[in-house]
């Protein structure tokens, strides 16, 4: 059995390969090629704590996994991370436990920054220059370094968030390796924004409908349980295109089901980014349209970065333990 933990995956995550594994996995979902039974969720109201429990088997694959997943905000007044969790991975044959990956949510944030990144080069205008990342968290960090790995070094990236100094902190973190910068006036940058990437916590709209811009497209990653929203309804509405990671699941509690549940807009208003990734459906058609891509997470890419990580370990000369 292999143990790894946080430092150790880290080390083996090379995200070029890590985003063409994720790819893969939308497009393997859409071709109904994975078993993913609905997803766990424990709250924890008190403690505004959380716990995300995903699983699921790709055809083929000689193991399956299953991702825990917990994020307690009120850790981030303490030294401890306000996510951790791990996966296990196991035989689809003896149902034995192949691998324990204890990454502390690394591969999870991992896996949602390159997500976010393969939506917005999908879906967003080939002229997009600047993105707008809402949130200052270690999401915020990996949609950053994500879209720049997935779509090159042209972009300049604004950070807004809440706590202006956090914004701040995380521009001068990565102010060495990317165009980053921190903002504060939260109207203006929406409304200059060519992508604007929303990775938070919240539970009610970070911004209104009229202040995005013909031609802009958003990729909201926050709403991952039921309770937390992004995006204003109205504009979940007022766009031309909506895309999502999974369709029942998006529906049930990501930025689509708050303007379904308001009869906004129905199923079939919305696409998989799965039969976009494959072409048996029509992305972007205009570069004024308004696209927005709704990911609530699949144990899909868990499975691909699971895979990633264990190649890797392999091709190094890792041995079983």
């Amino acid at each position: 059995m292999i143990i790894l933990d946080r430092h150790q995956i880290e080390d083996l995550i090379y995200l070029p390969a890590a985003a063409t594994a994720i790819r893969d996995a939308f497009c393997s979902t859409s071709r109904g090629e994975v078993n993913l039974p609905p997803v766990g969720h424990i709250t924890f109201p008190q403690v505004s704590g959380d716990c995300h429990i995903k699983y699921g088997h790709m055809q083929g694959k000689p193991d399956f996994v299953i991702k825990i997943a917990t994020g307690f905000p009120q850790n981030a007044e303490t030294e401890g991370g306000t996510g951790n969790g791990m996966s296990l991975v196991l035989s689809a044959t003896t149902g034995a436990v192949q691998a324990i990956l204890h990454d502390e949510m690394v591969m999870t944030d991992m896996r949602t920054g390159l997500a976010g990144a393969i939506a917005t080069q999908a879906l967003a205008r080939s002229d997009s220059r600047t993105v707008l990342i809402v949130g200052t968290g270690p999401q915020a960090m990996r949609q950053i370094e994500s879209h720049a790995a997935v779509m090159g070094d042209h972009l300049n990236f604004e950070v807004w968030g809440r706590s202006a100094s956090k914004a701040a902190q995380l521009a001068d973190k990565l102010g060495g390796r990317f165009a980053v910068r921190s903002v504060s006036d939260l109207e203006t940058a929406v409304r200059s924004a060519d992508v604007i990437v929303t990775a938070t916590g919240s539970t009610k709209p970070l911004f209104q409908s009229d202040w995005v811009s013909a031609g802009t497209h958003i990729t909201a990653v926050g709403a991952d349980a039921p309770g937390k929203q992004e995006l204003d309804v109205n504009l979940v509405a007022r766009a031309d295109l909506r895309v999502v990671d999974l369709a029942a699941q998006c529906l049930d509690h990501g930025e689509m089901s708050h303007a379904a549940v308001q009869g906004l807009i129905a199923g079939q208003d919305v696409l998989e980014l799965g039969q976009v990734l494959l072409q048996a459906a029509t992305g972007r058609k205009s570069p004024g349209h308004i696209t927005i891509a709704d990911l609530t997470g699949i144990a899909a890419q868990d499975i691909a970065i699971a895979d990633v990580v264990l190649k890797a370990y392999r091709a190094k000369g890792g041995r079983d333990v």
